[in-house]
């Protein structure tokens, strides 16, 4: 339906990077994040086909669950919006399955979480009780696979490579 509705431009999707993808939704699970324009026609339109896939399928969108978020709009058009949808506005940032959405991967800020479970991992750990082949292990099997969910979609700035290694050398030599 949101594809049909991006055809016959009831709603209007975003175009993301340097290839300008267009992206209208993604979906996880029983989880559907739309992107579209802020105006009326699409919130409606959204509306619609969220009503619409209740009918089709004789589920329920629960409302009192859903977030509505805006990125460089104003605070009076983002209620105008969740009065449209019935649901509760959504601060940005915020954090979708695991990554931070709304921040620039480029500042450090935006990896204080992957670090944190660095850390919070080696916590667990008792270092004096580890071979150093068993901390070797450790840090190429468990510490470096961590980040690996965010690098798959940015690049890891020098600044937070270099923490991270810092970490891992730490644990390490001790």
């Amino acid at each position: 339906m949101a594809r049909v509705a991006e055809e016959k431009k009831l709603i209007d999707n975003l175009e993301v990077g340097k290839d300008k993808v267009k992206v209208n939704m993604l979906q996880y699970a029983d989880d559907t994040m739309f992107f579209c324009e802020a105006n009326s026609k699409s919130g409606f339109n959204i509306k619609a086909i969220l009503h619409c896939f209740e009918l089709a399928s004789g589920l329920r969108v629960n409302f009192l669950k859903s977030r509505l978020g805006g990125t460089g709009m104003d605070h009076v058009s983002l209620q105008r919006f969740t009065a449209i949808l019935n649901c509760d506005t959504m601060i940005s940032p915020f954090v979708y399955l695991g990554l931070p959405v709304g921040w620039s991967h480029k500042h450090s800020a935006f990896w204080n979480g992957v670090i944190e479970k660095v850390q919070a991992r080696l916590s667990r750990w008792k270092r004096r009780c580890l071979s150093m082949a068993g901390r070797i292990c450790l840090i190429r099997s468990v510490l470096s696979s961590i980040p690996l969910f965010f690098m798959s979609l940015f690049k890891l700035p020098s600044g937070v490579v270099e923490k991270l290694v810092r970490i891992q050398r730490n644990f390490l030599w001790g």
